[in-house]
């Protein structure tokens, strides 16, 4: 039973419904045993209605055999119901708990990761799931005890054939076991092989508009077909030896009931077993070959889904990087939102031979705007990563308002802190619920007026349904501009004591620039912000620039201050900036 060991993945997920479980065995019991009872019937009908020429026995006959179906066909629909339901209600279970313990393993596991892998184990990996406890758990093990119960009647009915069949028994088993290994461990790769094509194809259908703008549709096209090519080439080999497994069996089963056929007949002429006594044999044999069948083919499917249960547990037993305190301590209230970088050292996960911070030291005080710039690379970006705690440093210790974030709730902490990125995330929703997504508690006048601070109000007005308008996938029927100042609108309506701005006006006009820095003034006012940007305006307001390279703080000041020390941030300068403004500084 090794090889379905996966499928004990799914006990927790049942346990809840074990009443239900209860009736649905219930149901496959008297299914099965009423399936049995029609051996009797059948034996009465030959030898004691037929035989002896009794009408009457004929009748008790046939009204045995309707009532038999009755019972039959009602245990037969109660089943199919309660595992049906049964499949739906666990995959559904399993896909929430999955795709919420996903959410919570953070952007270093995804680094190593592809979604479209984890949405193939979610989607098509619990679909062989809900396959099995639907249906073809049930059909083992129905058939499993008919063919059981079908070996006892056997018995009972024929000791001496019933021998042969027991003796052909292991000559079914063995296939079943031979090649039954090898359609797992290919089950395993075929969905693999299905997940890959889904990488492949939603990768390249998330960036569409880039793979047209350089012409790629025909190298993405080969490149997906590649990809299909492969899944259907992993799944022809599962095939091929479902279908080597399941030719043997059959054929075995049934020369094995011919031959007992053969045997039975001659019993028969011989007088030593009645008619009714063979017929019934037959039935019995018939049942337990049908079953053996039925079983072997089930054995492929339930192989399957075992492996793919081995893959949703590897997800599952996945374990966060970023772990929540066992006792995590409170923000001040009201937060205050002093930030302090001390000595940290950090490298990413996928580049642990290089530095993104080393030793770094910060700290901003309350209501202070501070920016930081410096080179590709220099670790601006890494700054936001660690205070939001998408990770934690090596070495060193980030800190709110005198609070070790590693010791706060992630929630408090996410709460406390509002971000614009450089490239907004939009979600195919309304306007509304765009904005409202990090406040979903806010209300429609709230929403309304941190779009109108972000200059947001002009455009959401003339859109089809205002701002009950969908945005399509990523926001696709906006603009840059416009996607980028409800990015503003979002962070706004959070009201959050820190605010980070990672470029957050580079996608906007320059109209629309003054407009956003503005609403970006006054909430800046009020709250601790970081901001990483290379437009001068921005730089020049901020009420210190942190100049940082190779992961360490090299020079802080105001702007004209910088540029007379004539370092790294002049150089900066002169590449990112006027020219012009920068000589006046001098």
């Amino acid at each position: 039973m090794k090889r379905f060991s996966g499928l004990g993945f799914l006990g927790p997920y049942l346990k809840p419904y074990r009443g239900r479980v209860a009736l649905a065995l219930l149901s496959l019991l008297v299914a099965a045993g009423t399936v049995l009872a029609f051996g009797a019937c059948l034996r009465a009908l030959i030898d004691r209605g037929f035989a002896q020429g009794r009408p009457d026995v004929l009748n008790y006959a046939l009204a045995s055999l309707l009532v038999v179906a009755a019972v039959l066909a009602v245990a037969s629909g109660a089943r199919f119901y309660l595992v049906s339901w049964l499949g739906e209600r666990v995959v559904g279970n399993l896909r929430k708990d999955l795709f919420a313990h996903v959410l919570r393993l953070g952007p270093a596991w995804f680094e190593i990761k592809r979604s479209g892998d984890v949405m193939s184990r979610i989607s098509a990996d619990a679909q062989l799931i809900e396959q099995v406890i639907g249906s073809s758990a049930s059909v083992a093990l129905r058939n499993t005890l008919m063919c059981v119960g079908g070996i006892i009647m056997l018995v009972y009915t024929n000791p001496k054939l019933a021998l042969y069949v027991l003796a052909i028994v292991p000559v079914v088993v063995a296939p079943i076991i031979i090649f039954g290994r090898k359609v797992r461990a290919l089950s395993r790769e075929a969905q693999a092989r299905i997940a890959d094509l889904v990488s492949e194809g939603g990768e390249t259908l998330d960036a569409v508009r880039t793979v047209q703008a350089f012409a790629q549709e025909d190298n993405a096209s080969r490149s997906f077909g590649a990809a299909t090519e492969l899944a259907f080439a992993a799944s022809v080999r599962r095939i091929s030896r479902r279908a080597i497994m399941t030719t043997l069996v059959i054929f075995i089963i049934f020369s094995a009931v011919g031959f007992l056929l053969w045997i039975g007949g001659l019993d028969v002429i011989a007088g030593r077993i009645s008619a009714g006594d063979l017929s019934a044999f037959v039935f019995y044999a018939v049942l337990v070959a049908s079953s053996g069948g039925a079983i072997s083919e089930t054995i492929g499917d339930l192989q399957r889904a075992s492996g793919a249960a081995e893959r949703l547990a590897e997800l599952r037993d996945e374990m966060p990087v970023i772990v929540e305190p066992a006792s995590s301590k409170p923000l001040p209230v009201p937060t205050q939102g002093t930030i302090s970088f001390d000595e940290v050292s950090f490298r990413y996960p996928t580049r642990p031979d290089s530095l993104a911070l080393d030793r770094f030291d910060l700290r901003v005080n309350p209501g202070e705007t501070v920016a930081i710039v410096g080179p590709s690379g220099a670790g601006k970006t890494t700054v936001f990563n660690l205070l939001l705690r998408f990770y934690d440093p090596e070495a060193g210790r980030v800190s709110i308002d005198g609070v070790n974030i590693a010791d706060l709730a992630l929630a408090d902490l996410r709460r406390a802190i509002a971000i614009v990125p450089q490239e907004p995330v939009l979600f195919t929703a309304s306007v509304t619920d765009n904005i409202r997504y990090g406040r979903p508690d806010a209300s429609e006048a709230e929403v309304r007026a941190a779009a109108e601070s972000a200059s947001a109000l002009s455009f959401i007005e003339v859109l089809p349904q205002g701002f009950a308008t969908h945005l399509g996938a990523r926001g696709v029927r906006l603009s840059g501009g416009q996607r980028q100042r409800l990015a503003v609108a979002r962070a706004l309506l959070c009201q959050s004591s820190i605010l980070l701005l990672d470029e957050a006006t580079s996608a906007l006009d320059a109209e629309s620039e003054q407009a956003i820095q503005q609403a970006l003034d006054r909430l800046m006012h009020q709250r601790t912000t970081l901001v990483i940007a290379h437009r001068l305006a921005t730089v020049q307001k901020a009420d210190r620039i942190v100049v940082v390279d190779q992961g360490r703080v090299v020079d802080v000041g105001r702007h004209a201050d910088l540029v007379r020390r004539d370092g790294l941030y002049a150089r900066l300068a002169e590449l990112q900036f006027n020219p012009s403004m920068v000589a006046a500084a001098s």
